[in-house]
């Protein structure tokens, strides 16, 4: 079974990186197609890449950031805070270097394991100080078997955040800053009046206009529908915090990425909970960065979701 100790102690090793920036470094970059990044990001990726490097060294890893970026778009003095962040964060001297090694550490390699990583899923919301995840998963063949979500962010009596988890058939959660774990489970809600919905907050992420018509179509009270970044909206999925997020398209060949969904997906499925397309196929996680083909998500507790689909699939189609 595989160990996921090293992979926890470094997603909040991680956490301890982007709670400092996002309180006292908050800055934006553009990647191409103005995407924004943050030294977060490159941060968070070195910790994480690190660790699957000591670890697991020869598997592949599809992750978000680049060390070439890292060295063209962040200037001297913010490359500098970067490596002191990241040394502080693991207790240890870091050069440069290495961080750019690590952060290009398993890019191109062909495997038959392979880690999807997002350092800071939802970037946005992170730079509006709102939620977001860490995100790591395991694909074996092409199909997530792990996955890690560090929720900073993830509300919590003591502001600490939450670390879920899936491994094989069971799905955990415990307090970022350590403490008892515990196993997590989708809820049992099954009629539409009474699902507690997620959705995301950034408009240019879905088809929110249509959403709400399936939500109108299945009986779902709009009251019920709570708009969440990140990959939190799984986590809260997972743990019975909510029952159904949809994510559909707003053109017609959506450019899904592989470390949007895969840490999601796993812990969902570990949970109970159902991820397919939006007709109800699986989501396809065979194709390398991109999930070529893959329409939209539906990610419920199940109990609905094949009513959801049709709902889905008749609004489309006008009916």
């Amino acid at each position: 079974m595989l160990d996921m100790t090293p992979i926890l102690t470094a997603v909040r090793q991680a956490a301890t990186l982007t709670r400092r920036v996002q309180a006292e470094y908050l800055e934006r970059s553009d990647k191409a197609g103005r995407e924004p990044v943050t030294i977060a990001d490159y941060g968070s990726q070195a910790i994480l890449l690190r660790a699957i490097s000591q670890i697991f060294p020869d598997d592949a890893v599809l992750a978000e950031e680049q060390g070439q970026q890292f060295m063209t778009l962040v200037g001297d003095e913010q490359r500098a805070t970067v490596v002191q962040l990241v040394g502080e964060a693991l207790g240890e001297s870091v050069s440069e270097a290495e961080l750019v090694n690590w952060l290009d550490h398993g890019r191109g390699l062909a495997a038959d394991r392979t880690w999807a990583i997002d350092p800071i899923d939802g970037t946005k919301g992170f730079l509006a100080r709102r939620r977001y995840s860490i995100a790591a998963a395991l694909l074996i063949d092409g199909q997530p078997v792990a996955g890690i979500l560090g929720s900073p962010g993830y509300p919590t009596g003591d502001g600490a955040g939450l670390l879920f988890y899936a491994q094989g058939s069971a799905a955990y959660v415990e307090p970022m800053g350590g403490g008892k774990a515990y196993r997590i489970a989708i809820s049992g809600r099954s009629q539409p009046r009474d699902l507690k919905v997620v959705e995301s907050v950034e408009r240019d992420h879905a088809h929110l206009e249509k959403m709400a018509q399936v939500y109108a179509q299945a009986g779902i009270k709009q009251t019920n529908v709570e708009g969440v970044d990140s990959q939190d909206k799984y986590a809260m999925i997972a743990c019975g915090d909510a029952d159904l997020y949809l994510r559909l398209p707003r053109e017609a060949n959506p450019q899904h990425r592989i470390w949007d969904h895969a840490p999601g997906t796993a812990l969902i499925q570990a949970a109970g909970g159902v991820v397919t397309d939006i007709d109800g196929s699986p989501l396809n996680f065979a194709s390398g960065m991109i999930m070529v083909g893959t329409q939209g998500m539906v990610v419920s507790n199940g109990h609905a979701h094949d009513q959801i689909i049709d709902t889905i699939q008749a609004v489309l189609k006008g009916t």
